[in-house]
């Protein structure tokens, strides 16, 4: 479903760049947590668990608000593979983003560890302690992070097409809100006046 308007709506702006950057910060905090080993991973653990709940949240925030005000249809003249590649795409993403933190929440579960927001926030667990969905679970993560990774780029690819190649406005209507068309006055017009014929 999509909508008669040119542009998406603010709160869909907001929470579209909101999430870019936190998934993105996300994606780079997980390199630097598998590459790590030293005192830095605790740190970056702090930061990876309520970044992951915050990323959860809002992809169910972001979703409502899709489904409430549907996004502008996408360009007339745009081939039909490139339209269900964009559609396949965007719906990719959102699988993502909800099962990407659940996938690490149930990991975390089920390998015993408790999942800390803050010194003092902890959420309860969602699966069994089980060392084998550990590391079952440990694995889907990787692999669902590389897939978003990939998703990530090939979304960013496809904006950078649009927005520099075709110039359709389908990255403007994520950069900027609805103008307002001028109001245009009606020009003035002048009708000739027709003088009757003198009589002789």
């Amino acid at each position: 479903m999509t909508s008669d308007a040119n542009t998406f709506t603010l709160p869909a702006r907001i929470l579209h760049w909101l999430m870019a950057i936190m998934i993105l910060a996300m994606l780079f905090i997980g390199v630097g947590m598998v590459a790590s080993v030293s005192e830095r991973h605790e740190w970056l653990l702090r930061i990876h668990k309520p970044l992951g709940i915050a990323i959860l949240i809002l992809a169910v925030v972001r979703l409502a608000v899709r489904l409430r005000h549907p996004p502008p249809a996408l360009p007339a003249d745009l081939p039909t593979v490139q339209k269900l590649a964009a559609h396949a795409s965007h719906w990719l993403l959102y699988a993502l983003m909800l099962a990407m933190p659940l996938i690490g929440w149930a990991m975390l579960s089920a390998g015993g560890y408790p999942v800390m927001l803050s010194d003092s926030l902890r959420l309860p667990p969602i699966f069994p302690t089980s060392p084998v969905a550990f590391a079952v679970l440990r694995h889907l993560h990787s692999w669902f992070a590389i897939l978003l990774f990939l998703t990530f780029l090939a979304h960013m690819s496809a904006a950078l097409y649009h927005g520099l190649i075709r110039r359709d406005g389908v990255l403007s209507s994520m950069l900027r809100g609805e103008e307002k068309a001028e109001a245009i006055e009606p020009e003035e017009v002048i009708e000739p006046v027709i003088e009757p014929d003198t009589l002789p």
